[in-house]
């Protein structure tokens, strides 16, 4: 009983995994040209379907509240798109010299390019008066991978404004007029956007496995997977001394969001934005693996580090209480 209810809770995970192995079974299907026709089904349909679904969900009567924690989103924002970009990219210098596949690096520099998970992202970049998410991402991917890209800079925009910027705003003019509807019905946003995003990983690596010049050796996986949880570990740790310290104005409550929101990246954003700015690409599912494998990493740790960071702010909220003057 305890399996089905961890199987349960979990299924998007174990839906990654089979959508990998159904698309190494039978990757015909998934292939551009194929039954599934994904240069139409994924590269429109299903990411607008994600950003529509975004739109939706977005509670922008929070932004209101969310303007209050300007400095706090400034910081998170300020990390995630420049300090964490910047440090994959100086690291990458020193691991290019390795026998590490140099598509797998390539796809470690996109995982810094990414903003925190949508749900957040949107709100918090939108508090500091922009989609940066949207339009800083495919700019930074392009920045530090430059040529890797083979589709043109205005090509990449443009496929951005209808799939992502026009779902995005029109799901958000429909809340307007079912916004109470919404509220009471609680339509599962998350499930809708991670099953449609379990076709985009499916058909993702149906294009890999279709190509038989493609090889990953495991050396290469496991190294990856080890600096995936070391940056998660290193940064995570950084955050919460950079958050601490005495001059830095921020509440208990205050660190606990930029541990989590600094480091956390955003699956559901990314995978689409890697489909968009690697269209047609040959190693496309390569560089999509360590966003992959850093998604359940940053559920892992997060599981594991709540229950100490959590004691950890309670007790600093108590220890403000005691120390706050009375009147």
């Amino acid at each position: 009983m305890r399996l089905l209810e961890r199987m349960r809770k979990e299924w998007f995970m174990i839906g990654i995994v089979l959508a990998i192995a159904g698309a190494k079974l039978e990757p015909s299907i998934g292939v551009n040209g194929g039954p599934l026709k994904p240069e139409i089904t994924v590269s429109y349909i299903a990411v607008a379907t994600i950003f529509f679904n975004s739109g939706l969900s977005l509670k922008t009567e929070e932004l209101t509240s969310a303007l209050v924690h300007i400095r706090l989103h400034l910081f998170i924002q300020i990390f995630t798109l420049a300090f964490f970009p910047a440090t994959i990219w100086l690291f990458l210098q020193i691991l290019s010299v390795t026998p590490v596949n140099e598509w797998l690096l390539k796809g470690l520099q996109t995982v810094g390019c990414m903003p925190p998970p949508v749900s957040s992202a949107v709100i918090l970049t939108k508090a500091v008066g922009g989609n940066e998410g949207i339009i800083i991402t495919p700019l930074l991917l392009l920045l530090f991978l430059g040529s890797s890209s083979s589709v043109p800079f205005t090509s990449i925009f443009s496929q951005l404004s209808v799939t992502v910027v026009v779902p995005l705003i029109i799901g958000q003019i429909v809340r307007r007029y079912i916004k109470d509807w919404l509220e009471r019905t609680k339509p599962p946003f998350g499930a809708v956007s991670s099953s449609v995003l379990l076709m985009i990983i499916y058909t993702t690596f149906c294009g890999t496995f279709s190509n038989p010049s493609i090889d990953l050796d495991k050396l290469s996986l496991v190294v990856i997977l080890f600096i995936i949880f070391s940056i998660q570990l290193s940064f995570m740790l950084l955050t919460f001394i950079f958050s601490t310290r005495n001059n830095s104005g921020f509440t208990p409550a205050d660190t606990v969001a930029i541990i989590f929101c600094s480091t956390h990246k955003s699956l559901t954003l990314g995978i689409p934005m890697l489909k968009i700015v690697f269209a047609g690409h040959e190693h496309l599912s390569l560089i999509s693996v360590p966003l992959l494998i850093y998604h359940p990493v940053q559920i892992l740790l997060g599981s594991v580090l709540v229950p100490t960071i959590k004691s950890w702010m309670v007790s600093r909220q108590k220890g403000v209480k005691l120390t706050r003057p009375t009147v």
